[in-house]
């Protein structure tokens, strides 16, 4: 391979020892139990059979690292003591005028809150040294505050969004800016050509097969479901991925590292509270140590040049959606449509993200609805209906065979009413798009 590189951590000389678990990509965690896994991934190249049980994941709940250390009292009194010595703050030992001290000196805890009054009260005999009770010379000084009587004028258009009007709250869509709409999609389309991975990367890998990185995304969708991250998330990992592998040869036995790594980025990029390095560390149970998720999190970044804003899938159905509106089962089944071309690269890569959201909102929307692709969305997009048949083709092969396929995450996770049980929904047989 003369453009890739190869995934070597300098600090491993020991790992001739364990030569033969680098060798297989142990999915233990979510991905269906840790032998099942192991047994998938060394025998099978193209046919994954499915694993009759999913018990790692169900765990989690009761992992001990997920509950926070709690500090002794005397730590507390410790930290307490020192807080009530500001006046030796600042100084070195050389600085602090030598006093002879008596032979013997008892140290008391003083109770919460004795520095405060330490400062405040230095007439005890004037006034009460009680935090509740305020300043007589503070309260006469302090006036009440004027009502500012002065009529808001909501009618004009303000560039800031009142997300509280009339005392209700209205949510708020960041996407749905009709001022900034085209320049947005203009920029998102711009970039998915820069952070777009190679279509034949797989080809070119010594060690891994399509099938391999199937069961790799399918344990990435339990993964989001079990720690509730966003769909977001999700595809972001999957980007990570094969643009890594697109320069990186990569060992089966490193494969689940480099999609713990992955999702781990993905996290802290879009969710709020991302799951801890501790809590990827458990997941794959303990295949890895926390030093290598950490050092594979930095390789990932080197090789990704730090580009982590890459378009999605996701982001497009968005633009989608606020242009031509459809009902929430439409879009739910657009998102699932979306999520399974994730799971296998061939034939998807050689799409772009916009094309690939492009055939599932069309797809969805002839199966609930019998629509099509409308002339704003053609407006919007230059993408006609006829240029992205090919891609409606292939989604559509792929979703008649969704319930057949070896990985079934997806499946299983459209099926709830959050998403409206979409993945139940039969395919249409035939396509007579117009």
């Amino acid at each position: 391979m003369s453009s890739h590189g190869s995934v070597v951590d300098a600090s491993e000389a020991a790992s001739v020892r364990n030569q033969n678990q680098e060798n297989r990509l142990s999915l233990r965690g979510g991905g269906g139990g840790a032998a099942a896994a192991k047994s998938r991934l060394e025998n099978q190249e193209n046919v994954n059979p499915r694993p009759s049980s999913r018990t790692v994941l169900g765990v989690l709940e009761n992992n001990p690292r997920r509950q926070p250390a709690l500090r002794g009292s005397k730590q507390a009194n410790v930290h307490q003591a020192q807080s009530c010595r500001p006046e030796d703050h600042g100084k070195s030992y050389a600085e602090k005028p030598t006093v002879k001290q008596p032979a013997f000196q008892i140290h008391v805890d003083e109770p919460d809150g004795a520095c405060s009054k330490k400062q405040v009260c230095t007439r005890k005999a004037a006034m009460d040294c009680s935090p509740l009770t305020l300043n007589p010379t503070v309260t006469r000084l302090r006036q009440p505050l004027a009502t500012i009587d002065l009529p808001m004028d909501l009618s004009y258009d303000s560039p800031m969004d009142m997300s509280i009007i009339d005392g209700e709250e209205r949510l708020v869509n960041v996407n749905e800016v009709t001022d900034y709409a085209a320049e947005i999609h203009t920029h998102l389309r711009e970039m998915e050509l820069k952070c777009r991975p190679k279509a034949g990367y797989m080809k070119k890998q010594p060690d891994i097969t399509n099938s391999m990185r199937a069961i790799l995304v399918d344990w990435l969708v339990e993964v989001g479901e079990e720690y509730k991250l966003q769909n977001e998330t999700l595809y972001l990992a999957v980007n990570y991925i094969d643009r890594f592998l697109s320069s990186m040869s990569v060992l089966r036995g490193k494969l689940q590292l480099v999609g713990t790594a992955a999702m781990l980025l993905a996290s802290k990029f879009e969710e709020i509270y991302p799951p801890e390095v501790a809590e990827f560390v458990y997941i794959t149970d303990d295949t890895y140590t926390k030093k290598q998720v950490l050092r594979m999190e930095h390789l990932v970044l080197k090789v990704l040049s730090f580009d982590l804003a890459a378009p999605t899938i996701n982001q497009f159905l968005t633009q989608y959606f606020l242009r031509q509106r459809v009902d929430n089962k439409v879009e739910s089944l657009s998102m699932f449509l979306g999520e399974l071309s994730l799971v296998d690269s061939d034939p998807f890569l050689k799409y772009l993200p916009s094309q690939t959201a492009a055939a599932a909102f069309i797809l969805a929307n002839y199966t609930v609805a019998g629509g099509s692709w409308s002339k704003a969305l053609v407006e919007m997009t230059g993408y006609t209906l006829e240029g992205l048949m090919p891609c409606i083709q292939d989604l559509h092969q792929t979703y008649l065979a969704a319930a057949q396929h070896a990985q079934q995450s997806v499946r299983e996770k459209y099926k709830g009413s959050k998403y409206h049980e979409v993945s139940l929904i039969e395919p249409p047989g035939e396509l007579m798009l117009n």
